[in-house]
């Protein structure tokens, strides 16, 4: 799919010519509307590719007075009763005073531009929206990571209650969400210092200082998914010692009750031979053996107990 936007007094308006200032959005394109774009602006074959290939990293690059920069951004997705966090690329292209971005998916970051949700955007000022574009992405990064807190506190509850496989799964689940976000921020801050050092980034005015709050935020995500990573990962080798320790007490219990319970099959095991044995020819000898191996289960029951076997 590919949309053509343009400021116009000040709002954003959709055109359908690509002409100067403009701002082509294509969204998980077909090769038709690839080969035209790769024609019309005479672009690098790779540069518009890159950003379709999910485990494409974060990277700048140029080449004939074309940029290419590809960062990544957090997406979420519900998966049943939770919600699943991942990053995918999105591509940007400044190419003849005109900006081109593309992704595989629908995202917030592009979203928000479409939807004129930032103020003091403009399609005409490239080096501005692509800041703060990035701005945006870092601070989507710090949302999400306020969100991968909630839930996992959210199931930290559960587990509290019940310790069963899912909750562990979810646990897991946003580990490795937190593994994603990690490595996603690493590289799009190694984008960002390179920028730093590009005149074409740095020249417009304000361009540096805006930057710089770019780099800010995004070092920012980076300590915040470092340090809920540490916690998440504290607390699930907490719970697996949790889980270890109620299954050795369960096992203790069973243990226990075996003992138990295989004291009074011992006495019917002996009586039960065919073979003269004590009180044999008493008629009231079964309720003597009875009553003396159930006197010997309570005795080994208390003995148990007194050494906190139960």
């Amino acid at each position: 799919m590919k949309r053509i936007y343009k400021t116009v007094d000040g709002l954003l308006s959709e055109v359908s010519t690509m002409e100067k200032g403009t701002w082509i959005h294509l969204q998980n394109p077909t090769q038709e509307e690839l080969d035209g774009m790769n024609a019309r602006f005479n672009l690098n074959p790779t540069y518009l590719t890159a950003a379709l290939d999910v485990e494409e990293s974060a990277r700048i690059e140029q080449d004939d007075g074309q940029t290419l920069i590809v960062v990544d951004t957090p997406f979420v997705e519900a998966d049943g009763s939770s919600y699943v966090y991942s990053t995918v690329p999105v591509g940007i292209v400044l190419v003849e005073d005109v900006i081109i971005t593309i992704t595989t998916q629908e995202t917030s970051v592009i979203t928000a531009f479409m939807e004129e949700r930032l103020r003091g955007f403009s399609t005409d000022k490239r080096q501005r929206f692509i800041l703060q574009l990035l701005y945006r992405n870092a601070s989507l990064f710090l949302s999400y990571l306020k969100q991968v807190d909630k839930a996992s506190e959210r199931v930290q509850k559960q587990l509290e209650k019940s310790l069963r496989n899912r909750e562990l799964l979810q646990m897991m689940q946003l580990q490795k969400s937190l593994v994603f976000f990690s490595t996603s921020l690493k590289g799009n801050d190694v984008v960002l210092e390179k920028m730093m050092r590009m005149p074409l980034m740095t020249s417009a005015p304000d361009a540096s200082e805006l930057l710089e709050d770019v780099m800010i935020e995004n070092r920012q995500a980076m300590e915040m998914c470092t340090i809920y990573r540490d916690i998440l990962a504290g607390i699930m080798d907490a719970y697996a010692s949790v889980i270890s320790n109620n299954l050795n007490i369960v096992m203790k219990v069973l243990t226990s009750l075996t003992v138990v319970m295989s004291i009074p099959t011992i006495f019917s095991s002996l009586w039960g031979m065919n073979v003269k044995v004590p009180f044999g020819d008493n008629p009231y000898g079964f309720y003597i053996v009875l009553g003396f191996s159930i006197l010997v289960a309570i005795v080994a029951f208390i003995f148990l107990w007194r050494k906190k076997m139960f």
